[in-house]
């Protein structure tokens, strides 16, 4: 089994999102194989919480207004440090730098395969990594 074509599409939109708000280490996994909750996850991180509040925003917002999806679930919006949307068929995480670090979640999922991101995001990672 493999990310259903709704979960790749919502990964997409969510990553360019993100990568709109400047995201660090913006990256997909398909993790159907491995749980039955959802089909994806996207990872990306932010230099400080009003940054994370600012992603998580932009994300909500452009899988609303393309998608018609709605998070089910959002956690850690109160701290800023981690929030997690949940769409059912994807969970994106936008987790501070230090968090990301500490927590290290594509270490624990890089068996799986990764999504392929829009060039735009992917041009996006390469230059905040420059910087």
């Amino acid at each position: 089994m493999t990310a259903s074509d709704r979960a790749v599409q919502l990964v997409r939109i969510a990553a360019e999102a993100a990568a709109d708000k400047l995201a660090d280490d913006i990256l997909a996994y398909d993790v159907s194989e491995q749980l039955v909750i959802t089909d994806a996850f996207l990872l990306c991180s932010a230099t400080n919480d009003r940054q994370v509040r600012a992603i998580v925003d932009e994300i909500e917002d452009r899988l609303r207004i393309e998608a018609d999806a709605k998070p089910v679930r959002r956690e850690g919006e109160r701290e800023g440090r981690w929030v997690l949307l949940d769409y059912l068929d994807i969970v994106v995480h936008v987790q501070h730098e230090e968090d990301r670090t500490f927590y290290a979640l594509e270490r624990l999922w890089k068996d799986c395969p990764a999504i392929s991101l829009p060039e735009s995001v992917m041009q996006a990672n390469l230059q905040r990594a420059r910087t």
